[in-house]
């Protein structure tokens, strides 16, 4: 097996390293706790599990030559990220209604983001809780993701040697590239838990939720609109 493994580890930082939905929802989980972050992040290289076994077996074939298949999937996509934008625009115009009928913000500290305490039952309730959504939310962001689906159908098949056995090709270049991702995810996710106590601040954060909204908003409409 000879495959352009240069030319595939290129592009594949490349495209890790331009923002897309995934970076968005690890970048806000982990904001929110690094173990949601984490979770997000092996949710979103769990998706592309899905994309190579279906690449692999063919099904990524009939999906994007099927017009209907490809726009179900496409719309599905897009419906999501605007569902986790509107939610976020929405949580942050309640947050800060209820900041004025507590009479304003305070000392300046959220004390809502902070992590509950309780009795050790409580936390690891929370615990799991938070890997849940993180982990739902990159699954569901990257497997509605009609760009990831294309990945393995269209560019990783040129870095393969047309002699050798495809489908072993394509599972040795998705492999590498989800292991990748995940020590890229989890280093974002370094990055971004340092901005917590710069959100603590009720304004930050207002803000914070705020633009990350109307991107994920933003980004579900240009999905949407893909021919």
């Amino acid at each position: 097996m000879s495959v352009d493994l240069a030319g595939f580890l290129g592009v594949v930082l490349v495209a890790y390293v331009v923002p897309g939905p995934d970076f968005l929802v690890v970048v806000r989980s982990a904001t929110e706790h690094p173990a949601k972050g984490r979770a997000a992040g092996l949710g979103a290289q769990t998706g592309l599990c899905v994309h190579m076994v279906a690449a692999a077996v063919g099904l990524s074939v009939v999906a994007t030559r099927s017009p209907l298949v490809y726009e179900a999937i496409k719309l599905t996509g897009a419906a999501y990220l605007l569902y986790l934008g509107v939610r976020a625009v929405l949580t942050a115009r309640r947050a800060a209604r209820e900041r004025k009928t507590d009479g304003g913000e305070g000392n300046g500290v959220d004390h809502g983001s902070r992590d509950p305490a309780g009795t050790p039952a409580e936390e690891s309730g929370h615990a799991a809780s938070r890997w849940r959504s993180g982990f739902t939310q990159g699954l569901l962001t990257n497997v509605l993701n009609p760009k990831a689906a294309l990945f393995f159908l269209s560019i990783l098949p040129q870095f393969v040697d047309d002699g050798g056995s495809m489908t072993r090709q394509i599972f040795f270049l998705g492999i590498l590239d989800i292991l990748i991702g995940v020590v890229y995810w989890f280093a974002l996710v370094v990055v971004a838990a340092r901005l917590r106590s710069l959100l603590a601040r009720p304004t930050i954060r207002h803000r914070w939720e705020l633009t990350t909204g109307w991107l994920f908003i933003v980004i579900g409409i240009s999905v949407a609109a893909l021919a």
